[in-house]
């Protein structure tokens, strides 16, 4: 061992989420120390997504000048009131990963934080039970930290098991050169971004690409979850509709056969039964995705995993199930919302680094979640939810999973908290340690109304957002909701939908406000918690 070093908090990776982590505790003074195995932050994006344009929207002019509207096109900067901000580095909506790098260097300087790079991490250990979590590098050194904060997103490639698998290319190392596939007939496996990206990237060149995969394609401008098909990736489905000689193919691979030089490729098909056909191809790619690499963890401080290996197991404040002390951040807390929301991404997961970042303040620190005071009526309430919902960028991306919370106290008083997990709400206040003396509360969130991801929005039959509706029940486009709680139940004893809105502009007296201050008359009334004057 030729060095040692101990702090309060270890954060493994130098990416978004480790950087977010490192600013948060930076400005609050404590003692941590991020870990990065390559020679700068971001090293995961020098390589990803290989053909170098990322998914993530930066739209430049919005015609805003608030900040916090702005953040709610802006998905690739970080929190931070001193900036730098992504927006300033390129106009391009859907931006070069190489920028993000950039960006991500000049976010580290500018803020001072305290980054070790060359250091990856080997194997990681807590030989007593409540004691430092301690992590060996390549070199010997050890850190030690008495809380640690995973923030290494997923970096090792899914192989399906499938027999002949390990004669196809991979994703990770396949060659980016559309010429090298000249005239080939390729199959490419995996259905997700990535699958796609490869795809649209040979369509000039190969003369027939295939994309197979189980189920049916979920659209990113349908399902809301961006991690399904995005727009700019989707070329490929436009040249199998117009017969250009591609096609998506909806089934299972059971076989890869290499003969000589050429792939025979046994698939199953979704739409008929019983029937497996062999399809001959030039190459074959494996795009099927990344997984949480566990495999550096000891057996004592090994994080249980979830949803088939993919991802570590996290409570509703991202603290492992079986490790105390071990959080997560970042790409890998999408457990908590998978498919839902966007904690996958650095838009929604930039907003749960610093909602745990207060977790940790109140838990290791005594600090409370930060609040305002209100005045106890259900107008002051009303108009303190109206100002939220038509500025707050957190509500806007953390959709139906981070809430503001309205917490009226035993004795009556008032208190309004920002960016709240709602789940971690429901518990903290059940078991009174975030949140104490609360009688009952309000959760304000946006969120899509029922079966949005099934409906076509570009169906004229169905009512669009802007058309009248002074109830909000319809609402399938983003829209406020505001639920009532009894401290003990996580049934909402009263639920109010505000109506949706073309422009999001929940601020109509007749529309938005009138009816949310009766709804929160009412309620207020019913629990007698509060003066609901006003």
């Amino acid at each position: 061992m030729s060095d040692e070093v101990q702090v309060d908090y270890l954060i493994l990776g130098a990416g978004p989420a480790g950087l977010q982590a490192g600013y948060f505790l930076e400005k609050s003074g404590r003692s941590y120390l991020i870990l990065e195995s390559g020679d700068a932050p971001g090293t995961f994006f020098t390589k990803y997504p290989r053909h170098r344009t990322l998914i993530s929207s930066n739209k430049v002019h919005t015609g805003w000048t608030d900040p916090e509207l702005r953040l709610r096109n802006d998905w690739n900067s970080l929190l931070a009131d001193e900036g730098p901000l992504f927006t300033g580095y390129t106009p391009r909506y859907f931006p070069p990963a190489d920028v993000l790098v950039r960006y991500l260097a000049d976010f580290a300087r500018t803020h001072g934080l305290r980054i070790r790079y060359g250091t990856r991490a080997e194997r990681i250990s807590r030989p007593a039970p409540s004691g430092p979590f301690v992590v060996r590098d390549q070199h010997g050194n050890e850190f030690r930290g008495k809380r640690l904060i995973v923030a290494t997103g997923v970096t090792k490639a899914h192989v399906p098991d499938i027999e002949g698998v390990e004669t196809a290319e991979r994703y990770t190392d396949v060659s980016v050169d559309p010429r090298d596939f000249t005239d080939q007939r390729v199959l490419v496996i995996g259905r997700g971004n990535s699958a796609f990206e490869t795809a649209d990237n040979l369509i000039e060149n190969a003369a027939v690409i295939h994309l197979v995969g189980p189920g049916s394609l979920r659209l990113a401008w349908q399902t809301h979850f961006v991690g399904h098909l995005r727009a700019v990736n989707n070329n490929f489905l436009d040249t199998y509709q117009l017969k250009s000689q591609n096609a998506l193919l909806e089934g299972t691979v059971q076989r890869i056969r290499k003969e000589g030089e050429k792939y025979v490729v046994s698939i199953s098909f979704d739409r008929v039964e019983e029937v497996v056909k062999d399809i001959p191809y030039d190459r074959v790619i494996l795009a099927t995705g990344f997984r949480f690499d566990a495999s550096i963890f000891s057996e004592e401080c090994r994080p249980e995993l979830t949803i088939k290996n993919r991802f570590p197991a996290q409570t509703d404040a991202w603290e492992s199930v079986n490790i105390p002390d071990m959080y997560f951040a970042g790409t890998l807390t999408q457990v908590r919302d998978f498919k839902k929301s966007t904690s996958g991404f650095i838009h929604g997961f930039r907003y749960g680094v610093r909602a745990l970042h207060h977790i940790l303040e109140r838990r290791y620190h005594g600090l409370p979640w930060p609040a305002r005071d209100l005045q106890a009526t259900a107008g002051a309430v009303s108009e303190a939810v109206i100002e939220r919902v038509n500025r707050s960028s957190a509500l806007w991306q953390q959709f139906g999973f981070l809430g503001d919370a309205v917490l009226i106290g035993t004795d009556g008083a008032v208190r309004y908290c920002e960016e709240v997990p709602v789940r971690h709400l429901h518990s903290a206040v059940a078991a009174g340690t975030t949140f104490e003396d609360v009688a009952a509360y309000f959760t304000v969130t946006l969120e899509y109304g029922a079966d949005h991801d099934v409906i076509n929005p570009f169906d004229v039959s169905v009512r669009r957002p802007g058309q009248e509706d002074t109830t909000g029940l319809d609402g399938r486009y983003l829209h406020p909701v505001v639920r009532h709680f009894v401290t003990g139940s996580t049934e909402p004893a009263g639920e109010h939908h505000l109506t949706e809105n073309l422009e999001n502009e929940w601020d109509r007296e007749a529309v938005h406000r009138a009816p949310l201050r009766t709804f929160l008359q009412a309620r207020l009334t019913a629990g007698q918690t509060v003066n609901s004057a006003g």
